[in-house]
């Protein structure tokens, strides 16, 4: 965890204090004992946990930080990937996280309270219902996703939760510049306008990654997200 702490001071401008590195330590060693019975994470070297897991989530702040995000929302985010790391070392910020999977939900869960971390909301659902709830349509920062959709289809699922002035960050690989192109209709029609796509890498990771943000600008139509399972199928 030592070298996770120096990574973050080089990586994001910020020390992690002795109480989140405890923090990520149980979360890591949580997660490897839930993966011998449910599948969470392929990645299962502790050194790769903290790199392809946290440093990675934390790689978000590089945007966020630097402007509002009171409340913010993960999408399909698994096991708990990137908001609860970025809930640890950003604990001041409303966190909403939602996944579908039952048994991913009920993990995000038990971390939330073994970690005793006050601000979090969990939902267990698809993220075409939860984007036409009045509660959560349009009332976000920050809208966030990682390894969940091609990019089109995720900007149906971020652009309508995301207040006027907010924005979409989708955490993308090495095909990120080619989906971000096939999404310029998507964007327009959700409300969008395409920032910037910003490069991260990850020390000892050969893969190329990429920070994808759209602000939102307008509001999104109505009929936005679509029902369960067509922006999928038919992605914009």
């Amino acid at each position: 965890m030592q070298v996770l702490s120096q990574y973050a001071i080089e990586y994001i401008g910020r020390k992690i204090t002795a109480k989140q590195l405890a923090m990520l330590r149980l979360y890591e060693k949580e997660l490897l004992t839930w993966n011998e019975k449910i599948n969470l994470t392929a990645v299962i070297d502790p050194e790769m946990i903290q790199i392809k897991h946290f440093l990675d989530s934390f790689s978000c702040l590089r945007v966020i930080q630097n402007s509002r995000c009171d409340k913010v929302i993960d999408v399909g985010t698994g096991a708990g990937f990137p908001g609860i790391p970025l809930k640890i070392i950003h604990p001041s910020m409303q966190l909403t996280l939602v996944e579908s999977i039952k048994k991913k939900a009920e993990f995000c869960i038990y971390m939330r309270d073994s970690l005793k971390l006050d601000g979090i909301d969990i939902i267990q659902n698809r993220i075409e219902v939860i984007g036409q709830s009045q509660s959560h349509r349009e009332q976000y920062d920050w809208a966030l996703a990682r390894a969940v959709a091609y990019l089109p289809t995720l900007v149906e699922y971020l652009l309508p939760l995301v207040r006027i002035g907010g924005s979409a960050l989708a955490m993308k690989g090495e095909n990120a510049i080619n989906e971000t192109h096939q999404s310029n209709h998507a964007i327009q029609i959700c409300g969008g306008h395409l920032r910037k796509i910003e490069s991260v890498n990850l020390p000892r990771v050969n893969e190329n990654r990429y920070l994808v943000i759209i602000d939102k600008i307008v509001a999104t139509p109505s009929q936005y997200p679509r029902r369960i399972g067509i922006p999928s199928k038919k992605p914009l």
